[in-house]
């Protein structure tokens, strides 16, 4: 971790912190190694096995993402509690070894500093969403696509982000709001941590990525068909354990919306191979009770 005055953290109130220089160089690396490995989903929003939603049109995702813990597949809908809380959190990957550890790091940090009221009795950041930052290429176009709109996270407790690559400008601004300034804006730099919580910036505003600079020419991994990632965020949420379902034991309707990703996922992920297999087994089962 480095030392200097740009490592010290901002804390604005007690449920929001920033610490750039959080990553230290060695996990930095082994970060960046484990990114070699993964092989990103393009999504599409809604489920290709069926009409999309009246007025709504079929179209992929911003960006090319991954999951850890639990995988919120686009059309299945993101958890929301208290309306949509079943079959949305598929398990998934554990987080590999370097970001447990920061994880733990985190979760001490929050139960010792934040207000214990902002924080769920059995809090804890059991999923990471990964995403790719960059420009799509097409044909000779490069289209940036480095941006996230206005929203808001609804998993419950604090939410914490790493950042690596160029950095982002982070902001909450007001629901509603749209001409009004921010109510806070924010420069999420390379190696960077960000944790709010709490009714204000969790409930009360919405966040968003109004663009990521360009300045150093990264080319961050994995290698994207079509893709260049010149940063790479990990925010990292909490959802009820309970809400967490393993494939095998979802609907066959749900199955058979995300089976095409879980497919695709096992080619390079031996969790989701053995995901699939489990699957497999219990439909044989099934058929054999018949």
């Amino acid at each position: 971790m480095l030392n200097d005055a740009r490592s010290q953290p901002v804390m604005i109130d007690r449920s929001y912190v920033y610490e750039p220089g959080f990553i230290g160089e060695r996990a930095r690396t082994e970060i960046l190694a484990w990114l070699q490995t993964l092989r990103p989903l393009w999504e599409m929003r809604y489920s290709t096995k069926r009409p999309p939603p009246p007025g709504k049109q079929q179209k992929p995702l911003l960006r090319p993402v991954y999951w850890l813990g639990n995988w919120q597949f686009a059309c299945l809908g993101y958890y929301e509690p208290p309306r949509r809380v079943r079959h949305t959190a598929i398990a998934a990957e554990p987080f590999p070894p370097v970001l447990a550890k920061l994880v733990a790091t985190i979760e001490r940090r929050v139960r010792q500093t934040f207000p214990p009221a902002f924080v769920p009795r059995r809090w804890h950041l059991n999923t990471c969403l990964v995403n790719f930052y960059g420009e799509r290429l097409e044909g000779d176009r490069a289209i940036d696509v480095a941006r996230v709109g206005e929203h808001r996270d609804f998993e419950p407790g604090p939410v914490a982000s790493l950042s690596l690559g160029e950095r982002a400008r982070f902001q909450f601004v007001r629901r509603g709001a749209h001409d009004a300034p921010p109510v806070r804006t924010q420069w999420l730099e390379d190696g960077s941590l960000q944790i709010f919580g709490g009714p204000r910036w969790k409930d009360d505003l919405l966040h968003r990525v109004q663009r990521v600079d360009d300045k150093h020419g990264f080319d961050l991994p994995p290698k994207i068909e079509g893709f260049r990632t010149r940063r790479v965020n990990l925010t990292f949420r909490y959802v009820p354990d309970e809400h967490v379902v393993p494939y095998a034991q979802l609907p066959a309707a749900v199955r058979e919306d995300i089976g095409d990703y879980v497919a695709t996922l096992a080619q390079s992920s031996s969790f989701f191979r053995a995901a699939l297999e489990a699957e497999r087994r219990t439909s044989s089962g099934s058929r054999s009770n018949l």
